[in-house]
């Protein structure tokens, strides 16, 4: 018999998973390795004639006290910064050290990717007179880089290295040998659809060998929220530093601004990107993770905006306008309800009970699930009077997404509420569903140009 496979134990581990998650010390990506040890002794114990619940305290006990465990588990692992939390003072040197190559690396990248994003210009590609060039392959100037990052932080084989070396040689063809129509429809969905296919490049490789677990997907979820975040911090701050600057040399009658335009501001945009993500790296388990706490910050709010708009929708008759933009800001509504979903899950407690704040995270769920299926008929109706349009079909098809993982979502979430099924049934759906975007992403970007005649 194996000891994993006892409903009572992974219940038990479960709460002794979430209790180390809320730890500062311990990193979200160690606590698998940490699993790992516990149930080896469990197994061991079990093995031994005892029972899992037996064989689960006596385990817990043999691995110490978890601030033992912190220190004995950073010793022989020196990469890791919260090492400088937990070890003692004579090993701050080589801490110090990772820590340095790693920003080092990471710093390095962002001048690369800066450096990448520039360089068609030598070749006659400048960014005013070929716009649709630098449409199409913007994330391909950031994200290789970044996924060059993570595959060297979690030391990836060569074998993995080389499938998302593929996939960002597949999508760097795709993106340049269509003959689409500057401004297109198919253009422009080629230019939102690529960054979105090739992240999940990038989760590969910041989860690494944890990428088939459900807590390494969702600790590559958490990662992207705070990712938005500081990016959006730096760019505030950049910003501020952009206007002062200009500001002061306008004072001597020297004009900067065409320097920022052309230089600063597309390098520091590209080069911001690698920042941020190793920001998010180097406070990992240090402090609060944001994007959590925001998340159940505004929750109420979109909630309440939803509530609003549906019962407006339904007093008033009225349809929804269903130009490009409109599609492309409702659309980003519902990832944006999505995202609060994904946040809130990945801060909760799997083993505490149901609570007012789950009450309400339904209320959002079948809000964005009601105000989805407004905007499908409404994108039916519109494909019905007037046809197909590259605009319309990914409307549709990224609707039709969302509806089924908003809908599930929500059976999910109402069973858990009764008391009929367990909450990490839900985490599993939300991280188990990543490539179904991808995959939509993709598909957008391969079929759509000739499909639709790359107008």
């Amino acid at each position: 018999m194996s000891a994993d496979q006892a409903p009572g134990l992974e219940e038990q581990i479960e709460h002794w998973r979430s209790y180390l998650r809320r730890r500062q010390a311990i990193h979200p990506v160690d606590v698998a390795e940490l699993e790992d040890h516990l149930r080896e002794q469990v197994a061991a114990l079990v093995a031994a004639g005892l029972t899992t619940d037996e064989a689960f305290l006596v385990a817990v006990k043999r691995l110490g006290a978890l601030d033992a465990l912190s220190r004995e588990f950073a010793r022989e692992h020196s990469d890791r910064l919260w090492k400088q939390l937990v070890a003692p003072a004579g090993e701050a040197g080589a801490t110090l050290a990772a820590a340095r190559a790693d920003a080092i690396i990471a710093f390095s990248l962002a001048v690369a990717a800066g450096v990448a994003i520039k360089l068609p210009a030598f070749f006659g590609l400048s960014l005013d007179e070929h716009e649709g060039f630098y449409l199409r392959n913007l994330g391909l100037f950031v994200l290789p880089l970044l996924t060059g990052y993570f595959a060297w932080k979690r030391g990836l084989g060569a074998g993995t290295i080389r499938w998302l070396a593929a996939g960002f040689v597949v999508a760097a063809v795709f993106a340049n040998v269509y003959p689409m129509a500057p401004e297109g429809n198919t253009e422009v969905l080629s230019a939102l659809h690529t960054p979105i296919a090739l992240w999940l490049a990038v989760g590969m490789a910041y989860a690494g060998s944890r990428w088939r677990e459900t807590a390494g997907r969702m600790d590559f979820i958490r990662f992207s929220g705070e990712l938005v975040i500081y990016y959006a911090l730096l760019a505030l701050g950049g910003g501020v530093l952009t206007a002062f600057t200009a500001g002061i040399f306008s004072a001597i009658g020297i004009d900067i601004e065409p320097f920022f335009g052309s230089w600063i501001l597309p390098c520091g945009a590209a080069g911001g990107v690698l920042v941020a993500a190793w920001l998010v790296e180097a406070k990992q388990s240090v402090i609060e993770n944001m994007a959590p706490v925001l998340a159940r910050l505004f929750t109420p709010f979109f909630t309440l905006v939803l509530v609003v708009f549906l019962g407006i929708v339904a007093g008033t008759g009225r349809g929804l306008d269903l130009e490009r933009e409109v599609l492309i800001a409702f659309d980003l509504l519902l990832v944006v309800v999505l995202g609060l979903l994904l946040y809130s899950l990945s801060a909760r407690d799997p083993g505490a009970p149901a609570g007012p704040f789950d009450v309400l995270q339904v209320v959002l769920v079948l809000s964005a699930l009601v105000a989805d299926a407004v905007a499908l008929q409404a994108i039916a109706a519109r494909i019905t009077e007037f046809g197909l349009t590259p605009n319309r079909v990914a409307a549709l098809g990224e609707n039709i997404i969302l509806l089924v993982n908003l809908a599930w979502s929500a059976v999910l979430y109402i069973r858990f509420l009764r008391g009929r099924g367990a909450f990490a049934d839900l985490e599993r759906w939300q991280t188990n569903y990543l490539p179904v975007y991808a995959a939509w992403a993709a598909v957008v970007v391969i079929t759509f140009p000739p499909l639709f005649r790359y107008i």
